[in-house]
């Protein structure tokens, strides 16, 4: 046990990760250091930051407190805290199961996990004789490779899809500053930072919330001028210095502002990439779905994205077996699929989720194998396409950000591509050769690649779901 360390252990989406990163921060500026997802924690103290979205990520986050539980009976561990979504949907029902947790935080009330920390931490070292240093709210950890971070820019969700239980956990919909969120983008800069994943449970909401009231005439009830902020928040980042990648993820089709794809189109540091979940293409499904867009909608907001960013990726999520998916509704969806081509896609099946609408309202009579087969159609049908589609890379050059070294391998990714959940780019590292073939080849090997640099790279092969290349020289 390693007296004045934190094992933090981070479940679920980066959106988790970025609050962990926050609570690292505040810890080690008060002389704690923090350790995340160790392989073998061995710190005095761990934290869970947990996930609640669905079922298996639920057994996830209790599986992981069990097995952190156990070692603090063994005498490995001092302290044991849970926090995150999980404790903030079930915390009265995770106090009385499990007896061991010495601490349960939210997900709003989780820096109070740093106050107390820094209490403990100035006590163990006799209070008045050491000061914690002051820092920002915003300021991390990066527990990323230094050269990229993501950047949540709102929290919470109102748009209530029947099979989603985030507004549950999260609450409504809540818009981050803008001064604040550029404040945060200098700083990331400032630590090396140069990719920017722009992360929100919805971001196409961004902005509605803080729009002003508009002062009442005479007679006349105030108004609220709801407004899209996002265009003009990407616009201002754009222009940070530093910042050479931007990459939106989470957009929501039904009210998409369509002024961003001007802004994606103008500035060459933000990605040619958006992830916007879909879900389902039949009218029938979107509207058991509560999505609140018809399949004509979302077609032809797909054609515009495509217009007015050319060679734009978009990266989707489906959902099949939602309760109601008939057939003929499946049918559709591939049909949908094969028609839309997406470059990245991702797909689900449904998870039933108490409190939810379709947990209220529909009957989860779709049997799980029925569910699982056709998630495995699908990305069977997406295997196809991405495979066609990255073919169409070999033979072009591609600005290629390296992430890391892996075997033979650099590591890279294009801008068509999120870090852990998309395509890579490998490049093989350079044989050791002797000086006899040194001075017999023409062409010289590629040279040592930097991690967080950029190179162009002229792609050679194509795979499924990975390019191969060669620096360009």
């Amino acid at each position: 046990m390693h007296k004045g360390e934190i094992d933090f252990i981070t479940l679920g989406c980066s959106k988790n990760l970025v609050d962990a990163e926050r609570v690292m921060r505040q810890l080690e500026a008060a002389g704690w250091h923090c350790v995340h997802d160790a392989e073998e924690p061995k710190g005095e103290i761990c934290v869970i930051n947990t996930c609640g979205f669905i079922g298996d990520a639920k057994e996830e986050s209790i599986n992981m407190i069990l097995r952190m539980a156990e070692r603090k009976k063994q005498g490995k561990l001092r302290k044991l805290i849970v926090m995150g979504c999980l404790s903030e949907r079930y915390r009265a029902e995770l106090e009385k199961e499990l007896p061991e947790v010495d601490e349960m935080y939210g997900k709003f009330d989780f820096l109070k996990l740093a106050d107390e920390l820094k209490v403990e931490s100035l006590t163990l070292k006799e209070a008045g004789k050491s000061k914690a240093d002051s820092c920002s709210s915003f300021e991390r950890k990066l527990t990323t490779p230094r050269h990229y971070a993501y950047l949540k820019i709102s929290e919470g969700c109102d748009r209530f899809c029947s099979y989603c239980a985030i507004p549950l956990i999260t609450g409504r919909h809540t818009s981050r500053p803008q001064a604040e969120i550029l404040d945060e983008v200098r700083w990331l800069v400032s630590q090396g930072v140069k990719e920017l994943n722009v992360i929100a449970q919805d971001l196409s909401s961004y902005g509605l919330d803080l729009s002003p009231t508009l002062p009442s005439r005479e007679g006349e009830k105030s108004k609220v001028e709801r407004k899209h902020l996002l265009p003009e928040l990407i616009d201002e980042i754009a222009q940070v210095p530093g910042v050479e990648w931007i990459r939106l993820h989470y957009a929501y089709p039904t009210d998409f502002p369509e002024e961003l794809l001007d802004v994606m189109a103008r500035h060459q540091n933000v990605c040619k990439y958006l992830d916007i979940a879909l879900q389902h293409c039949t009218d029938h499904m979107l509207g058991l779905m509560r999505r609140h867009i018809t399949r004509a909608e979302q077609d032809a907001l797909i054609q515009k994205i495509r217009e007015k960013v050319p060679g734009i990726c978009i990266r989707t999520t489906l959902l099949v077996g939602h309760p109601g998916e008939t057939e003929e509704d499946f049918e559709a969806l591939k049909a949908w699929v094969k028609e839309m081509r997406f470059e990245r896609m991702g797909c689900f099946a449904y998870s039933d989720e108490e409190g939810t609408y379709a947990h209220r309202q529909y009957t989860d009579d779709i049997p799980t194998e029925v569910k699982e087969a056709r998630a495995a159609e699908l990305m069977a049908i997406q295997q196809d396409i991405s495979r066609e589609l990255m073919q169409g890379f070999v033979g072009k050059t591609e600005k290629v950000i390296i992430d890391r070294e892996e075997g033979e391998y650099f590591i890279g990714r294009t801008q068509y591509d999120s870090p852990e959940v998309d395509c890579e780019v490998l490049i093989e590292k350079p044989k050791v050769e002797s000086q006899k073939s040194k001075v017999e080849s023409q062409k010289p090997k590629d040279k040592s690649l930097k991690e967080g640099e950029f190179y162009d790279v002229l792609i050679t092969r194509a795979e499924e779901f990975d390019l191969y290349g060669e620096i360009e020289n």
